[in-house]
């Protein structure tokens, strides 16, 4: 089952399998955040600040409405 970047707490991870918004999908792949990537939930800011993840090993900032079109498949640790 996908579950949005928003759904994870702090810590949980899995892969990206596809976005729900081709306008801000362009815009993440162009970054290098692609379907099958690694993700982990890093750092979530307060006031809905933001996300802080680590994709494929790489650190990025995003704005809630940006995560909230990531979907990801949960790791099983």
């Amino acid at each position: 089952m996908a579950n949005s970047v928003i759904q994870l707490k702090v810590g949980n991870g899995g892969r990206i399998t596809h976005f729900t918004d081709d306008h801000i999908a362009g815009k993440l792949m162009t970054m290098g955040v692609l379907p099958g990537s690694r993700l982990r939930v890093v750092r979530i800011a307060p006031f809905n600040g933001g996300y802080y993840l680590k994709v494929d090993g790489m650190t990025i900032v995003l704005r809630n409405d940006e995560a909230s079109n990531i979907m990801t498949t949960l790791d099983n640790d």
